[in-house]
């Protein structure tokens, strides 16, 4: 079969060529929403590569200094995202025009060079060296595991600049028989199950908590500082409302960026083949407090998770949603006074059993558990998966099997859902 890993390589690049990389990459984006501007003409949305490419491509070339690769990647980008549409509102879902406006960079193999320690990369002035920032040799590493393998084949990139740093995401690919993940239990595969919120950004099943209190007192703030500079409405304001709004992504993105490495690190450390999320479409509107900026962190959280998670072996995958608030995780009783809207947030307590966890855990192992479930369905029943708990593991049947011990004899405990809770949990 054919395996796909994608390795991301930060770039040590000079000044003078950041800036063409920067160029470049401004005139991409204009490409690429040149063209969805052009497939969203009419009522019917074009979706065809072949006929974007006789319609834009003449246009692209003669407004932008894109060399001929990068023209047609710019078209590839935008033609993928209007079939996506396409395809949510097949299924009744809303999608809006994609519009493109983070700092990224389609190259293939005709519009870059990628060597050991550096690649060549296409601008709007030739070609520039970047060399890669890799790390200490003699340890295993996605960069020795599937970049510097000769069994893995480099088919092309993406560039991306965050953090006033440029990376490169190199994807390769590999036929190989099968590959199976060494979870250290017995075949079976194991699935980390991830609640998203508003005062907990993220929970999972293992009883971790990333509080969202920072990030959303962030937003009120810049909230407040826009409305002050759209009242003044001179000039001056409106270039202040710029810098304001770079400052608020770039500390979102961090953020993001942070909780994203740490839930990878999370389903590293117990095993876990899959991280599952709630399926994001109209996240929004299931929860009432939840405002645009919200749904927008969501979707570039699982995102970051995703490609984090890809040069770990790890697969990111969506369940549905429905009932995971209101489903008890420990006995499966069904009631939406389970958890009572008018009693708080956190608040779960099971009317059948009395089972009494923090509602964002106990939704975090629901999304678990529904993975779980489909995993057996599409297997024929058969599949050995697990739910990672906090101190072990819930397969299929309810079986709960305990995690090994520590070093002093008892099971890893979670400090951090002990102190949401303010009491340990017992499963």
């Amino acid at each position: 079969m054919e395996v796909r890993r994608t390795v991301p390589v930060k770039l040590d690049v000079a000044d003078s060529d950041a800036d063409l990389l920067h160029e470049t990459i401004t005139e991409f984006l204009w490409a690429a929403n040149y063209v969805v501007d052009h497939a969203w003409q009419g009522e019917y949305k074009t979706t065809s590569k072949a006929e974007l490419q006789r319609e834009t491509y003449d246009d692209v070339r003669a407004e932008t200094r894109l060399q001929a690769n990068l023209v047609q990647n710019a078209r590839n980008k935008a033609a993928d995202a209007v079939q996506s549409v396409v395809a949510r509102w097949k299924h009744g879902d809303y999608a809006g025009k994609p519009n493109f406006t983070a700092p990224t960079l389609v190259y293939d193999k005709r519009c870059a060079t990628f060597n050991d320690d550096h690649a060549t990369l296409s601008t709007v002035e030739g070609r520039i060296t970047a060399e890669y920032v890799l790390p200490d040799e003699g340890r295993e590493t996605p960069h020795s595991e599937y970049l510097f393998n000769d069994d893995y084949e480099v088919t092309g990139a993406e560039l991306h600049y965050r953090d006033g740093e440029f990376y490169l995401h190199v994807r390769t690919k590999a036929d190989v028989e099968f590959e199976t993940a060494d979870d250290g239990n017995d075949g079976h595969s194991t699935v980390l199950g991830v609640d998203l919120g508003i005062e907990n950004v993220a929970v999972t099943s293992t009883g971790e908590f990333w509080n969202g209190s920072e990030v959303n007192h962030w937003h009120r703030e810049f909230e407040k500082r826009r409305g002050s500079l759209q009242q003044r409405g001179t000039r001056a304001a409106h270039e202040t409302m710029k810098s304001v709004g770079r400052t608020e992504t770039g500390r979102y993105d961090h953020f993001l960026h942070t909780v994203s490495k740490e839930l990878v690190a999370e389903a590293v450390e117990h095993d876990c083949d899959v991280i599952a999320f709630e399926n994001l479409t109209g996240i929004r509107e299931r929860m009432p407090r939840a405002k645009k900026f919200h749904a927008w962190a969501f979707r570039r959280l699982y995102d970051y998770v995703e490609y984090k998670a890809e040069v770990e072996g790890i697969s990111v995958e969506q369940v549905s949603p429905a009932y995971t608030s209101q489903r008890c995780s420990k006995c499966g009783f069904t009631h939406e006074n389970n958890r009572p809207a008018s009693d708080g947030q956190d608040v779960f307590e099971c009317l059948k059993c009395g089972y009494s966890p923090h509602a964002d855990y106990n939704a975090a192992k629901n999304i678990g558990l529904k993975h779980l479930r489909s995993a057996q369905t599409s297997s024929g029943g058969g599949a050995p998966v697990n739910v990672r708990l906090n101190r072990g593991t819930l397969n299929v049947n309810g079986d709960y099997e305990p995690a090994s011990s520590g070093q002093n004899g008892s099971p890893r405990e979670s400090p951090t859902l002990n102190e949401a809770n303010g009491e340990a949990v017992s499963e």
